[in-house]
């Protein structure tokens, strides 16, 4: 038997909105397809800029809450709610005590949008012309605490703000939450909505984008000795995680478990991440769940597409759980989504157990040789596996791990 502070949560919802599809069904498919979501920013604000490839969500959020409650809320938390809705729907409503229902939606920026536009807004046409919606708006916090005002969450709303760690940190907190026995239900996943010329050009001087001139669909190549940099996207995914009791209580499906979380930092450098520090979490996430490496058959990469990024990864990957396990890059097409990119690799890894296919890697022409991983290229791979692994790894030495189980 597993005590309280070492047992699993059952996934019993999921829910996202994505450059592949406006719910989980569509970009699962996509994924299974190898398509990307990268696409060529045509809009005229994008002419001057260094790099016009970005990765959209492909279903507009504020069409499917109505324009007029959207009007309300920044992208970000339009994205946060859509994917928080289809998650709650699909774990089946959980009939919880307000008091033992949490939420935890991380983000990198928050209502970013909404800022910059107001700025321009001043600016122009003075302070009176100010939305007086602004700050609940913009504040990094608001998409949790919208969806918590959804639900009717009382046992808390949390926003970790973790750079592109902070939607795997969502998860790895829920997890704590349930351990500790404060929530019996935690809605946690991450959202991002920052596709603006000031982060795209901000990215771009930071040399972290691909400046491929080809086509938009395949400047993202993790793991490729021709990658250059990574696709900045948008979106959201979002979990339901249940207390094992409470979900075979109510006799729940569940997804996978989430078995165990690990979180470091590198206290290193505000944009490079070190390969001691990822291969703490991945450790301590191990432990958590009680496995061995050997456990894990999958692993989905953090994978952003840059040079060193990915080597460092690759290392540490091959140092924590070895070089047995089949690893895929979801990055590769459906772009960064940033505060989003880890609840939404979490997806993919829960489908891939569920399912018995992992997604191939798109664009990986020609594997960057010092890359010692058993990448999925070509084709999806079909198989069953025990264990899957997520990493997650963000600015400013942010580490997080997720260990799901069938």
């Amino acid at each position: 038997m597993h005590d309280t502070l070492t047992a699993g949560a059952s996934v019993t919802g999921l829910g996202a909105t994505t450059p592949l599809g406006g719910d989980v069904a569509s970009t699962w498919a996509a994924m299974l397809a190898g398509r990307s979501g990268a696409a060529l920013v045509e809009e005229e604000w994008a002419a001057g800029l260094p790099v016009r490839i970005a990765a959209r969500m492909s279903v507009d959020p504020a069409e499917v809450l109505g324009r007029v409650p959207a009007r309300r809320l920044d992208r970000c938390q339009q994205a946060a709610l859509v994917a928080a809705r289809e998650a709650w729907a699909d774990a089946g409503a959980p009939e919880v005590e307000p008091e033992r229902l949490a939420v935890v939606i991380g983000t990198g920026v928050g209502g970013v949008l909404t800022l910059l536009a107001q700025d321009d807004l001043m600016e122009a046409s003075g302070p009176r012309k100010v939305s007086p919606y602004t700050v609940p708006m913009l504040m990094p916090n608001a998409a949790a605490a919208v969806v918590s005002i959804e639900l009717g969450a009382r046992a808390g709303a949390y926003t970790p703000v973790s750079a592109c760690a902070s939607g795997a940190e969502a998860i790895a907190m829920g997890l704590d939450l349930i351990r500790l026995g404060r929530a019996d239900v935690v809605v946690a996943g991450g959202a991002e909505a920052c596709v603006h010329p000031l982060t795209l050009a901000g990215f771009a001087q930071a040399r972290a984008l691909s400046r491929f001139d080809g086509p938009p669909e395949e400047a993202s190549r993790p793991f490729d000795a021709a990658r250059d940099g990574f696709v900045l996207g948008e979106g959201a995914a979002v979990l339901v995680l249940e207390r094992e009791g409470f979900a075979a209580g109510r006799g729940a499906r569940t997804h996978a478990t989430l078995a165990g979380a690990g979180t470091s930092s590198d206290a290193h450098h505000i944009t490079a991440g070190t390969a001691e520090g990822q291969v703490r979490a991945m450790r301590l996430a191990l432990d958590s769940a009680g496995l061995s490496p050997l456990d894990v058959g999958h692993v989905s990469a953090h994978a952003t597409s840059t040079p060193t990024g990915d080597l460092t990864e690759s290392a540490s990957i091959a140092e924590a759980v070895g070089v047995h396990p089949a690893v895929t890059a979801v990055k590769s097409m459906t772009g960064h989504l940033c505060g989003a990119s880890g609840s939404l690799a979490a997806i993919a890894a829960i489908l891939s157990l569920r399912e018995g296919v992992i997604p191939a890697v798109r664009n990986l022409a020609d594997p960057d040789p010092e890359v010692k991983l058993d990448l999925v290229a070509g084709a999806a791979r079909r198989g069953r596996w025990r264990a899957a692994m997520v990493n997650s790894f963000g600015f400013g030495g942010h580490n997080a791990s997720l260990a799901f189980t069938a």
